[in-house]
């Protein structure tokens, strides 16, 4: 199976497992009749310390949008699954998906989640997008492995604004969230997003989390030969992760950083 996955960390779960979890949004409509096996992919980002030394946007975001990036990828492997068995169904998701993606990753045996909700790979640490194919085949299901991170904490004490309890995650306190709304911010926010020096996200629980002091750097060439670290103004936004927010959202964060 290794030849579909273009050398990218891959597992196999039983769709059952999150059958009465999925989300409900348009892409639900997509998900084979009489599914059987999810298989989780994923993609990692990380392109190394010494790429994101003058960066001002959250590393995510640092390459070209990464729906691009790996949608083609993910459509690709989804294409060679259905020449390679052509009598099952095989559909596609990326961030968009109806799918628990953390969840399905955790019971395909690739990582665990941390308490800051993100998935967390061995090799890979959260750096990592995570993409499934969803199929009416059966496939050998992945060996099932721890699915908490240490729970050592590190990230809810390092949040600055307590978005992080242990046991939730507050979304509307989370600074990425507040550094990506629209109009006017408060004097609070505009501190913080000084402080940190992010005009767009925030990387703070990510940083100080164990599992990525030895991360990886991505094997996908498409995120390293596309990095912008550092943004202006004059940088043309389309085709980056924050696009979809439009350029006066951006333009106001690093007027805050001037």
């Amino acid at each position: 199976m290794d030849k579909f996955f273009m050398g990218l960390p891959y597992g196999f779960s039983a769709f059952s497992e999150v059958r009465d979890s999925l989300i409900s949004c348009r892409a639900k409509s997509r998900i084979p009749e009489k599914a059987k096996t999810v298989i989780s992919i994923l993609f990692p980002y990380y392109l190394g310390e010494e790429a994101y030394e003058n960066s001002n946007i959250s590393r995510y975001a640092v390459s070209e949008d990464y729906h691009n990036i790996t949608g083609k990828i993910i459509n690709e492997i989804r294409d060679n699954l259905k020449e390679a068995f052509p009598g099952n169904a095989f559909e596609a998701f990326v961030d968009n998906s109806p799918l628990p993606e953390v969840r399905c990753a955790v019971n395909a045996g690739l990582g665990v989640m941390g308490i800051n909700n993100l998935f967390i790979s061995p090799v890979y640490g959260s750096w990592v997008f995570l993409g499934e194919i969803v199929t009416d085949r059966e496939f050998p299901l992945s060996e099932k492995k721890p699915s908490l991170c240490m729970g050592c904490m590190e990230c809810m004490s390092a949040c600055p604004v307590g978005a992080i309890t242990g046991k939730e995650i507050i979304k509307e306190k989370c600074l990425s969230f507040l550094s990506q709304k629209k109009g006017e911010l408060d004097e609070e926010t505009k501190r913080l997003i000084e402080k940190t020096g992010c005009a767009w996200g925030c990387d703070i629980c990510q940083k100080v989390c164990p599992y990525n002091k030895n991360a990886e750097i991505t094997p996908i060439k498409e995120f390293i030969g596309t990095a912008v670290p550092f943004v202006t103004k004059e940088t043309e936004i389309e085709n980056r992760a924050f696009s979809w927010r439009g350029k006066a959202v951006i333009d106001r964060n690093l007027d805050i950083l001037k």
